[in-house]
């Protein structure tokens, strides 16, 4: 079985993550799919950024939620990666990109491929965030029955189990993936560094989150599990019982041969990674093996 190939924030091994660049490089490897995460702007829009604040991927600081996408598009977001970025892949100006910008992109390529679209909470807008993404998407056509949007397979994924339900509400299980991970110290402590809660009160939320996510796995109202590698390798068992009830597990973030072969032997049929590159070449996919196989398909 071939697993499907996720571009994790694009094509992030290469260049930074959730940039023009890192798209188009994702597009020329190959892969099946893109995954992007979306935040509000002051100007709610949908934006295309991991963090909630901007110091880590870009020149500039505070949080996204503070600055329109006009003062988004000022910032520098590729030159921390240290990746010279070819003039085809556009300016330094250029970089930055919205939800509509990445829609624009997968037009324009015109194949058949997969978006998968992280929204990411806690959010200050709520679930403000969801209708938002979906205001754009039906704006441009989008069919919420196939969750499709022209040549685009869309779906949603989300730590957030009332983010899925409200997604569920519109598209089907198959295409909502419910993103689940074990709660670690390290992450307790750098939200209890940026935040109000103490650390007692804030694994007790996570922990409350990761059980009503798995929970909405295993009553199958979500049709897609988005386990980490490391929850695989801990819960071979409830993987397996996900699978045999027919559920697709799409695994992140799997960079390494090692990863790639035990998610293989499991079963499972979607993998996410920041190297789609080598991932499809490991699977006998590269670029050359991709294009002869969408050739056949077209012709």
């Amino acid at each position: 079985m071939d697993q499907l190939i996720f571009a994790h924030r694009g094509a992030s091994g290469r260049y930074a993550e959730h940039t023009r660049a890192a798209f188009l490089q994702a597009l020329a490897d190959g892969a099946d799919g893109v995954e992007c995460d979306v935040r509000l702007s002051r100007d709610e829009q949908p934006v295309c950024i991991h963090d909630d604040t901007l110091d880590r991927t870009s020149d500039g600081t505070g949080d996204v939620w503070d600055y329109t996408v006009q003062e988004l598009r000022a910032f520098d977001f590729s030159s921390w990666k240290g990746a010279a970025v070819p003039v085809e892949y556009g300016a330094p100006s250029e970089q930055f990109m919205t939800l509509a910008d990445v829609l624009d992109l997968l037009a324009e390529d015109g194949r058949d491929i997969r978006l998968a679209i992280e929204l990411k909470h806690p959010s200050p807008s709520g679930l403000l965030l969801e209708e938002k993404v979906l205001e754009l998407l039906l704006a441009r056509g989008f069919d919420p029955a196939a969750s499709r949007l022209g040549a685009v397979q869309v779906s949603f994924m989300s730590f957030s189990p009332d983010s899925c339900r409200r997604m569920l509400e519109l598209v089907p299980p198959s295409a909502v993936c419910q993103l689940v991970a074990d709660v670690e110290p390290e992450q307790v402590r750098e939200r209890v560094a940026a935040g109000p809660l103490g650390m007692a009160a804030l694994v007790h939320l996570l922990r409350m989150a990761v059980n009503e996510g798995e929970a909405l796995l295993d009553s199958g109202a979500a049709g897609v599990a988005g386990p980490g590698v490391e929850y695989v390798r801990d819960h071979q068992e409830r993987i397996r019982s996900w699978i045999e009830a027919g559920l697709v597990q799409r695994v992140w973030t799997v960079d390494s041969a090692d990863d790639l072969a035990f998610l293989q032997d499991l079963g499972v049929q979607e993998i996410t990674t920041n190297h789609p590159a080598e991932m499809l070449a490991l699977l006998g996919r590269g670029v050359s093996a991709v294009r002869a196989e969408r050739a056949g398909t077209e012709g």
